[in-house]
């Protein structure tokens, strides 16, 4: 009998114990078209005379989603940059228990790392609404250059709905996003009721109205905290395979030569259809289509 005991005391010591171990774990992707400020290139891209200040910016925001995630609770947080090439985010301006991941290619794009499993839940700083969105600051889906349209199994997919459902596939949901107000409204309409911090407004593609950057910062905790106080709410948006993608290019000829490979189906002059068992192989062949060239090296 003591030995029974004994080893029930030991199982429900070791289940306490793991229970105290299982911490809040959020995953936050950073983009920086949704800044507050950020407007034009000369704000975004490496070459704009104010990129360097709005690399400040972007960790600024950032950092304050970090710090507020770990007020609220969370024991782990994990950065995705994810904005042009992947290198924006100062890393010293973060708490030393961050992680960040940077630079590309990654199959998982800007939700790289959510496969590491384990979080309960995914935050989005400075993001944009989709090229298929009739306002918003800078709005495109992952090439504003070179795509015209994305969807999944029939549904306008901006990188807001793209990202929820790769990190569905994990079993996360979405809790959070911050941007202009086309961003924060189309991410709720395609994901559901999330927590959203608008730090600005949109006038055209290159024009808006904007918070101080101190203001985004507060309004970007406050929502965190919020988010993360109602976690359970939230719900992973699982898109449930095959998934089909309809991807829209800007040129045709890419859409005629992606037509040579038997995977893919050409259904108008600018546009392919791929369709894949699941977010995670979806994810990889978009990433695929909007990286390659012939002339990457080393």
């Amino acid at each position: 009998m003591k030995k029974i005991i004994a080893a029930i005391i030991f199982t429900l010591s070791s289940s306490l114990a793991l229970a105290q171990d299982d911490g809040l774990k959020i995953h936050i992707s950073v983009d920086l078209e949704g800044i507050a400020g950020a407007v034009t290139d000369a704000q975004l891209g490496t070459g704009g005379f104010e990129y360097q200040r709005f690399r400040e910016f972007a960790t600024a925001e950032a950092v304050a989603a970090v710090e507020a995630a770990f007020e609220a609770g969370a024991t782990e947080v994990l950065v995705a940059d994810s904005h042009g090439n992947g290198q924006n985010l100062l890393i010293e301006k973060f708490p030393e228990n961050v992680k960040v991941i940077r630079s590309w290619p990654r199959k998982l794009g800007m939700m790289q790392g959510i496969e590491e499993g384990g979080f309960d839940g995914a935050i989005y700083i400075g993001y944009h609404s989709s090229t298929n969105y009739m306002s918003g600051v800078r709005a495109h889906t992952k090439s504003s250059a070179s795509l015209t349209g994305l969807k999944l199994n029939g549904v306008v997919a901006g990188e807001s709905y793209f990202n929820a459902a790769i990190a569905g596939e994990y079993g996360v949901p979405i809790i959070m996003i911050s941007g202009d107000e086309a961003a924060v409204t189309e991410a709720q309409d395609g994901i559901g009721d999330i927590e959203g911090a608008i730090v600005k407004w949109a006038y055209s593609f290159h024009s808006g109205k904007s918070l101080h950057p101190e203001a985004s910062k507060r309004l970007i905790a406050e929502k965190v905290k919020a988010a993360i106080g109602r976690i359970e709410d939230f719900k992973p948006l699982k898109l449930e395979g095959p998934i089909t993608m309809d991807m829209s290019f800007k040129n045709y000829r890419v859409s005629e030569m992606l037509d040579y490979l038997p995977q893919f189906e050409r259904i108008d002059s600018h546009t392919i259809r791929y369709v894949g068992p699941n977010m995670i192989d979806i994810s990889t062949v978009a990433t695929f289509i909007t990286g390659y060239s012939l002339e990457l090296s080393p």
